[in-house]
């Protein structure tokens, strides 16, 4: 393969790896060069949705070149170039072919595929033909988005309003291309819990039908177009109208060539929450069996001759229970049953063979144990398996399970509704968690259908294209997921800025890891409950500080590129980068602050009042900026962003105290862990440059300048001098810088005339990692070994995962281990954390479990396993980690060696700390 076409294989996804191949052309049908399409002309086969793509590339044709692009009715109307699509099999490729000697028997049978090449005519002197000839209409479909791809479009040209750049060149090159199949047949979306976004967005602002009719189904299905995929399951909240009870929804969906299918909660593809009525009587397939399946036969008949996927089995009217079913046998056989009378139905309506309509079960929630109980699924029914709702799938295929017929699948939540708490606002999760649940699926087979719930769609436009870049092409999942978020970034935004908007985005998403916005307020729904005080200020306050120093550092970095993007792309960057960051970043100033006003208001601070004043103008931005994303555009986005769905405590604006000022009292040092054994003093580690903070206060609140008074050699202040006065609360936060080696002793800050000792203490250093304020913190990266691989996402930005081919084993001997040493200097009681990503076992064959060994002992098994919905699943799922501890009563000072044995595949370790007793609390990882 030459250099140039290596080229243009990267360029045709603007460095996103697609599974392109390239061969020459036909000896008879030589390629002619660089086509320039300023000028061409579109011929499409005469079919609905050939018709569509031709207008996608007309319109996306005249963005990029600045003229109209006309439409040729016939291969007689094409002059200079034309570039022509369609079905290798109608008449008009058919005659293409035969014309100008062109082969495109290798489509036939294929999945999505298409062929592209140009050519200088034979048959009409002067004209060049850029022909796209697709396996099937989708295959087609895919080719013309490629081409326009390589000119520059996006994805998201509508969906984020990133216009394409005028190019004064717009040309491709006439090689030929023969696209691979999709790595994952059916891949789509799910909208969901639309009833704050993209249904009120619709009704009051888009759509014609006052609902999600067929104007906005057009443009989503577009959207689909755009990013391969080929299935939708449509919005089903009883805010919204049934799709099949909208006028044109369906007709729209045949036009753009999208498999229609329904959740997991919609057997035969029926809105329970719209379409079930009370007259029907219960949604109980035990008593009521009749009235059902009437009501499934109307709909199977109404979707006959359509593209559908059928969700089997049975569970309440709305995403819930079975009704009727009182022990898990009985729920079993009811899902059986319902399910066999179901394949009947199908059968009896489409009359073919069973095997050629596709149908799943979607096996969620309770019907995961009904399946797991020996329920019996026909073979030729896709087993779909999903995520826990917050990112970890619960199950996926053993090499039996793959094997099937039907195959399996994955249904993966990237917005949810429910316990223990909604994430419906900002899209935050990790990449690389979403790397890493979809590679366990490709390692395990399951590759027959991935749905993502994306809820409304935006602000989750990042997360969809990844998650359905992956189902299209597998191997987008063997790079970073860094590598693949800049690549993104550069389409969106241009190459200049794209490292650092990704950047920001690693930040974004990290902080998200720790602590979703949405779960900042340490509430939980579904029974809800109120908001307490964030973990956050366990350790006094400083770790609430330094996660507010990390989110005014992000959004200060987001707004200084703003600034400085042209004007055509400050919209778009507002909706995919500057609203998530700085709504993060307001939501948890607002709830961090005002626990740190009420902390510091008990410890006499004034700098209270304006912690409780920065809470509120947080609130007021947060007010602001979704004002101004609902006016995008000119108000093309009015109504779509909400920033308070279902209205939940964490959204609710609070009651802002007013502190008044102390009494009076002098210049004071606060130190960073108040609450530790180490409080009221600066604690740095022998030969470990670092930086600690100090606060200088000025309890008397009058306005007094404090300059760093002496200096020793081995310390640097960053600021070293100012004015305590009401702008600043009366104190001043000053990062303390340890050089590692020098003199420590004899620091001094002068408040007004008077001289503050800082105290210092150096503890001592060591070779090996060693003690940071009674906290030993070794990152799951620190060790490496066979049977182990690094994973990009975690608390530290890196795990260690147990690799996903390895046998499940009872014994540690044998097992790939991970080596750890350390260095502890303190004599005390301590306690062994081994802190994981709670991920679940990886197939009903494995469980979850790693082996330690401390100093050689004997290894002491440790499962990870949780159990439905347990409270421990909960925590695990809102802090992103699964904690197991061991005490550790005598631990002696000196070097020590952890061993981690791998017992199950696909277990993922975070990191691990020597915690001793004393140590400040930390809700997140220790710094390190």
């Amino acid at each position: 393969m030459t250099t140039r076409r290596l080229a243009l294989a990267f360029s045709l996804a603007f460095s996103l790896v697609f599974s392109l191949a390239f061969s020459p052309p036909s000896a008879s049908a030589a390629h002619a060069g660089d086509f320039d399409l300023k000028n061409a002309a579109v011929l499409a086969e005469d079919q609905p949705t050939m018709r569509l793509a031709a207008d996608l590339v007309r319109r996306d044709l005249r963005a990029v070149g600045g003229a109209e692009v006309p439409r040729a009715g016939r291969l007689a109307d094409c002059r200079d170039v034309c570039i022509v699509i369609g079905r290798h099999d109608s008449p008009l490729l058919r005659e293409i072919a035969s014309t100008e000697g062109l082969d495109f028997a290798a489509l036939a049978g294929q999945w999505e595929r298409y062929q592209r090449v140009g050519i200088v005519s034979r048959a009409r002197p002067g004209t060049r033909l850029l022909v796209i000839a697709g396996s099937d209409a989708r295959g087609a479909v895919y080719g013309a988005v490629d081409l326009t791809r390589e000119l520059g479009v996006s994805a998201w040209e509508w969906w984020a309003d990133v216009h394409p750049a005028v190019r004064e060149r717009v040309a491709v090159r006439g090689e030929r291309i023969v696209s691979a199949a999709p790595s994952v047949r059916y891949r789509g979306i799910f909208l969901n819990d639309e009833d704050w976004g993209l249904q009120p967005w619709a009704a009051k602002t888009f759509d014609p039908a006052r609902d999600i009719g067929p104007a906005t189904y057009a443009r989503i299905f577009e959207l689909l177009w755009r990013l391969k995929a080929n299935l939708i399951w449509p919005a089903m909240h009883d805010s919204t109208q049934p799709f099949y009870a909208m006028p044109g929804n369906a007709q729209v969906a045949k036009d753009y060539a999208i498999i229609v299918g329904t959740s997991h909660a919609e057997p035969m593809m029926r809105n329970n929450v719209r379409e079930w009525k009370k007259s029907d009587g219960p949604f109980n397939f035990f008593t009521n069996r009749d009235a059902i399946m009437r009501y499934w036969k109307s709909r199977v008949e109404e979707t006959r001759g359509t593209e559908a996927f059928y969700s089997m089995g049975i569970r309440g009217v709305h995403d819930s229970a079975m009704e009727g079913a009182n022990t898990i046998d009985e729920a079993r056989a009811g899902v059986a049953a319902a399910v066999g009378a179901q394949r009947t139905l199908l059968a009896d309506v489409h009359r073919k063979p069973l095997a050629q309509i596709p149908q799943a079960l979607t096996v969620y929630k309770e019907v995961l144990d009904i399946y797991n109980s020996g329920l019996d699924v026909p073979d030729d029914v896709t087993l779909v398996w999903p995520d826990d709702n917050y990112g970890y799938l619960h199950q996926l295929s053993t090499p039996k399970e793959a094997a099937r017929g039907g195959g399996t699948g994955l249904y993966y939540h990237l917005s949810y509704w429910g316990r223990p708490h909604d994430y419906l606002w900002l899209a935050t999760t990790a990449p690389g968690l979403v790397r890493d649940q979809l590679q366990r699926a490709i390692a395990t087979g399951t590759d027959r259908v991935w749905v993502a719930n994306v809820g409304d769609i935006k602000p989750a436009e990042y997360l969809t294209q990844y998650f359905l870049d992956a189902a299209f092409d597998k191997r987008q999942l063997e790079r970073p997921a860094r590598e693949h978020m800049r690549a993104w970034y550069a389409e969106q935004f241009g190459e200049q800025h794209a490292p650092a908007i990704a950047d920001i985005m690693r930040e974004y998403y990290a902080l998200a890891w720790e602590r979703k916005p949405e779960y900042m307020g340490f509430s939980q729904t579904e029974p809800t409950t109120p908001t307490r005080q964030t973990d956050y200020l366990r350790s006094g306050g400083e770790e609430a500080e330094r996660r507010l120093a990390r989110y005014a550092a992000l959004a200060g970095r987001a707004e200084a590129i703003g600034d400085a993007l042209p004007a055509d792309r400050k919209d778009a960057f507002f909706q995919l980068v500057l609203y998530p960051v700085r709504a993060s970043a307001n939501l948890n100033t607002r709830i961090l602050k005002l626990d740190l006003a009420a902390q510091y208001a008990r410890m006499g601070r004034p700098s209270a009042q304006r912690h409780a004043q920065q809470a509120k103008a947080a609130q007021q931005a947060i007010a602001a900026d979704t004002a101004r994303y609902n006016a995008l555009a000119g108000g093309k986005w009015r109504g779509m962003m909400d920033a308070a769905p279902r209205r939940l405590p964490v959204f609710i604006e609070p009651v802002y105290p007013s502190y008044g000022m102390p009494a009076g009292g002098d210049c004071a040092l606060a130190y960073p862990a108040p609450l530790s054994s180490q409080a009221g003093a600066l604690w740095f580690t022998r030969g470990v440059p670092e930086t600690k903070t100090l606060t200088v206060v000025q309890h008397g609140a009058t306005p007094l300048r404090w300059s760093a008074g002496k200096v020793p050699a081995g310390l640097r202040l960053s600021p070293a001098d100012g004015t305590l006065d009401a702008g600043n609360g009366y104190e001043q936060r000053i990062a303390v810088h340890y050089d590692g080696d020098g003199a420590t002793g004899g620091l001094e800050v002068g408040c007004g005339d008077k001289r503050l000792a800082v105290r210092v203490g150096i503890a001592p250093g060591a070779p090996l990692p060693t003690e940071r304020e009674r906290i030993i913190t070794l990152p799951a990266s620190a060790a490496s070994g066979a049977g182990w691989s690094t994973v990009d996402m975690g608390s530290l930005g890196t795990a260690q995962r147990a690799d996903l081919a390895l046998p499940s084993r009872d014994d540690a001997a044998g097992a790939p281990a991970l080596d750890y040493a350390f260095h502890s200097h303190t004599k005390a009681a301590a306690r062994l954390n081994i802190v994981a990503v709670p991920v679940h076992a990886l197939t009903s064959a494995n469980r979850l479990r790693i082996a330690v060994s401390l100093d050689g002992a004997p290894p002491v098994t440790l499962d990870f396993g949780t159990v439905g919905r347990s409270d421990e699943w909960k925590r695990n799922v809102l802090s992103n980690t699964a904690l197991r501890t061991l005490a550790l009563p005598d631990l002696k000072p000196g070097a020590h060696r952890l061993r981690v044995h791998a017992l199950d595949p696909g277990f993922v370790l975070d990191r691990i700390e020597i915690v001793f007793d004393g140590a400040a609390e930390h809700y997140g990882a220790p710094p390190h």
